[in-house]
Order: C-alpha cells, then sequence, then structure tokens
C-alpha cells in the first residue's frame, strides 16, 4: 500500500470517528449516568496517558514517586495546575541531587 493512500485511510477514519457522533446525536442526553460519563471521560483519558509518563521520564523511580505524592498533595490542596507542574518538577531536581536516593 503506498504512504498516500496509507494516510487517506487513517484521515477518512479519524474522520469518520469524530464526525458520525456529531451527525447522529443532536439532543442533550437526558441519562445523568451518561452525562456525567461523558463530562469526567477527558480527565480519565489525561490520567490514564499521563500517568505512565510520570513514573518513566524521571532518573529513578523514587524522584517519580515523590513528584507524583507531590501533585497529588497540591492538587488536593486545590493549587493552580502551573504551581502543581513546577512544585513536582522542583521536587524532581531536589530528589535528584541527593546521592542516597538514586
Amino acid at each position: 500500500m503506498s504512504p498516500t493512500l496509507s494516510i487517506a485511510v487513517m484521515a477518512l477514519v479519524t474522520y469518520l470517528i469524530r464526525m458520525v457522533p456529531l451527525a447522529l446525536i443532536r439532543r442533550r442526553f437526558r441519562s445523568v449516568f451518561v452525562r456525567s460519563f461523558l463530562h469526567y471521560m477527558p480527565y480519565v483519558t489525561l490520567s490514564v496517558m499521563t500517568f505512565p509518563a510520570i513514573l518513566s521520564e524521571t532518573g529513578s523511580p523514587v524522584s517519580a514517586a515523590v513528584a507524583f505524592c507531590v501533585m497529588v498533595f497540591l492538587s488536593f490542596r486545590t493549587k493552580s495546575l502551573i504551581l502543581v507542574a513546577l512544585c513536582a518538577c522542583a521536587a524532581v531536581f531536589l530528589c535528584e541531587l541527593i546521592p542516597g536516593v538514586l
């Protein structure tokens, strides 16, 4: 199969996956379960994509675990996303500076 045909097929499939729900579903969902499921879906998808990266992108699993704990603590304290990310980066940096932690 040629690369151009492959790209065209992938584009068509991606377009259909995004277009079909918009074309078929014209009204709001009345089910509370379905509405809450669709409401939380972006958060779950983002979590599933980022959690493995959190654990594998640092120099050691210990620094990743410390950064994850810092992120969870600050997130539950309702801090801003920028502050949480900066503090997690600082936690990884400080953990990797300590020679005994690695």
